[in-house]
């Protein structure tokens, strides 16, 4: 079996012992949740670190991580295969004022529309701008997507890589 190529990103206030990252770890054990640190740079040459001798990357990113991961496949598109983004920090102030040329990647999103830290409609925007392969899905959620992220069908989410997911459990 291939190395996993999927990973997950979290948020400015989680960790990888967080909701989410847990909840991924038991649908996907061979799935990275790495903890991040520091500032945004910081935070986005960490991610480089891990994922730069590898390509075909499904990116799983919440809030700050979902920021991460845009970047990263803006900068780096021939090293991702599929983003889902859950409410992605979009509305961070650098990517407001310059946001990246346009990629053609696969992406998926979901965003509370009761989300109160970065309003939807706003993220939404910034998303059509950027993402020219978008699936944008609005959920009656909040930011953390709790409701969401524990009600979601993970394998479709991912799926419509062929039998990647399948590879993924080794069967």
């Amino acid at each position: 079996m291939a190395k996993c190529n999927l990973i997950f990103i979290h948020g400015l206030q989680s960790s990888s012992q967080g909701d989410k990252a847990t909840l991924l770890r038991g649908l996907y054990p061979e799935i990275l949740t790495p903890d991040f640190s520091g500032n945004l740079e910081a935070r986005l040459a960490q991610l480089d670190r891990i994922i730069a001798d590898r390509r075909d990357w499904i990116i799983i990113g919440s809030s700050l991580g979902g920021l991460m991961a845009t970047l990263t496949a803006c900068q780096h598109p021939e090293r991702i295969k599929k983003l889902v983004l859950l409410a992605p920090a979009l509305v961070w102030p650098d990517f407001v004022e310059n946001p990246p040329a346009p990629v053609n990647v696969p992406v998926v999103i979901y965003h509370g529309e009761g989300d109160t830290v970065v309003p939807i409609e706003i993220a939404r925007t910034l998303a059509q701008k950027v993402f020219t392969n978008l699936e944008f899905h609005a959920v009656e959620d909040d930011h953390g997507l709790y409701k969401t992220a524990h009600a979601l069908d993970w394998a479709s989410t991912i799926e419509g890589l062929g039998g990647w997911v399948e590879g993924l459990h080794g069967l």
